[in-house]
C-alpha cells in the first residue's frame, strides 16, 4: 500500500486503481516528483483543426468535450496541448471542456507548451524571457486556471542563453503561475546543460523530456533515454503511433485510406522497409491476441520501465477507447524479445566502442545496476 504520509513510498510506481471494483488506470510519478499522472495521456493536437494543425485533426468543441469526458470516465487525469495548437485553440477548447464538465482543478493534471510562433512579430516565439511571459499569461487565460501543472519548451531556441529561458521559467514556478517545468524535443546535451545550470543556480529543475518514440523510431534510446534514466526525468511519448503509420491501415502491402494523416501528412519520418518488417510482427501478435495493432504498438511502450506516461491523440470516442485497451495487454518475454530484435536500433560510436572495451575482470554485481542508488 502507497502511504506517501508515512510508510515508504517508491519514486516510481505502477499503481492499479479500482473504481467500484472495475480496474480503471494506471498510474506512475511524473519524473522524480511527488505528482501521480496517468500512464496514458490525452492529447489535444487534433482540436481546433486551424492552418496546418487541420492535417492533425478538427475536431471541435463537441467532440473535443466527449473525448475529455470519456478519458476521465477511463481513469486518465493527464492532458497534453500546447499554444501552438491550432493558434491556442486546442486551449481555449480544453479549458471550455473543463469548465463545463464541471471538472474540479485538483482532479486533472494540465500540461501545455512553449516556444513556437504566436504572431508575425520578431519576439512572438522562442524561449525568451519576454516570450515565456507573454504566453504563460495567455495560455493560462485560455485554459480558464490560475496555474499550469506542466509547462514544457516545445522545442530549443539557439538565440536565447539557456540561462534566461531557465531562470523565466523558475520565476513562474516562485509565482505559482506553474507547478513544474519541462522541455520537448531537445538533445541530450541539451538537457544535460540545463540540468547543470539548474543545480549551480539553486533553481527549479526540468522534471520532463517529451519526445517522439515508437517501434518504428527508437533514436532517443542512444543518449535520451540513458539521460533520462540517469537523472530520473519522466519522458513523455508524442506519436506513438508514428503519425498513424501503426495503427493497422498501412502495411507492406496496405497504404491507408486515401485523406487519413499519414497519407496528407508523412510526418514523422520513418525508414519505411524497416517499418514494414515491425507492422509484420505485430500483425501477428495482436492477432494471436485479438487486438489491433495500435494496442500492440502502445503496449510495447508501456511496458518501458522509463516511460512515464503515453500521449495518444485521437478524433473519436472508439478510438480512444482502443488506445485505453492497451494498457491491460500483457507482452510475454518472447514477444517483447520479437519487438526487440525487429525494431533494434544500430548502435553508434562511441557506444559500440565502449561496450566492447568493458572491464571484464570487476566482480558481478549483486543486484541490477539500475537498482542501485
Amino acid at each position: 500500500m502507497d502511504d506517501r504520509c508515512g510508510v515508504h513510498a517508491p519514486q516510481r510506481i505502477r499503481n492499479r486503481i479500482l473504481l467500484q471494483g472495475t480496474l480503471v488506470m494506471k498510474y506512475n510519478t511524473l519524473g522524480n516528483t511527488g505528482l501521480f499522472v496517468s500512464e496514458l495521456c490525452l492529447g489535444t493536437m487534433t482540436f481546433g483543426g486551424k492552418g496546418v494543425w487541420a492535417n492533425m485533426g478538427n475536431v471541435q468543441q463537441d467532440d473535443a468535450q466527449a473525448l475529455i469526458a470519456r478519458a476521465l470516465e477511463h481513469g486518465i487525469n493527464f492532458i497534453d496541448t500546447a499554444d501552438i495548437y491550432s493558434s491556442g485553440t486546442s486551449e481555449e477548447i480544453v479549458g471550455q471542456s473543463l469548465k463545463n464538465l464541471g471538472v474540479r482543478r485538483e482532479d486533472v493534471v494540465i500540461a501545455t507548451k512553449v516556444c513556437g510562433p504566436m504572431g508575425h512579430g520578431p519576439n512572438d516565439a522562442g524561449n525568451s524571457r519576454g516570450h515565456i511571459f507573454d504566453s504563460v499569461k495567455a495560455s493560462l487565460r485560455r485554459l480558464q486556471v490560475d496555474h499550469i501543472d506542466l509547462y514544457q519548451l516545445h522545442n530549443v531556441d539557439n538565440v536565447t542563453p539557456i540561462e534566461e529561458s531557465l531562470a523565466a521559467l523558475d520565476a513562474l514556478v516562485q509565482q505559482g503561475l506553474v507547478r513544474y517545468v519541462g522541455v520537448s524535443n531537445w538533445s541530450a546535451w541539451q538537457m544535460a546543460r540545463a540540468l547543470g545550470h539548474s543545480e549551480r543556480l539553486q533553481i527549479a529543475k526540468i522534471v520532463t523530456s517529451q519526445n517522439y518514440y515508437t517501434l518504428a523510431g527508437r533514436d532517443i534510446e542512444r543518449d535520451i533515454v540513458p539521460l533520462i534514466k540517469a537523472e530520473k526525468l519522466g519522458l513523455l511519448v508524442w506519436s506513438p503511433l508514428a503519425g498513424g503509420l501503426l495503427s493497422g491501415k498501412f502495411g507492406r502491402n496496405k497504404q491507408g485510406e486515401e485523406g487519413s494523416r499519414r497519407t496528407i501528412f508523412d510526418f514523422p519520418p520513418v525508414a519505411m522497409d524497416r517499418a514494414y518488417d515491425v507492422i509484420d510482427v505485430m500483425e501477428r501478435i495482436g492477432a494471436d491476441k485479438g487486438v489491433s495493432v495500435a494496442r500492440i504498438a502502445l503496449a510495447w511502450l508501456l511496458h518501458q520501465p522509463h516511460v512515464a506516461s503515453v500521449i495518444v491523440g485521437t478524433k473519436t470516442v472508439a478510438q480512444l477507447d482502443d488506445s485505453v485497451g492497451a494498457s491491460e495487454i500483457t507482452l510475454s518475454a518472447d514477444e517483447v524479445a520479437q519487438l526487440e530484435a525487429v525494431s533494434r536500433i544500430a548502435p553508434e560510436y562511441p557506444a559500440w566502442m565502449q561496450r566492447t572495451r568493458e572491464v571484464a575482470a570487476r566482480p558481478p554485481l549483486s543486484k541490477p545496476i539500475d537498482a542501485i542508488e
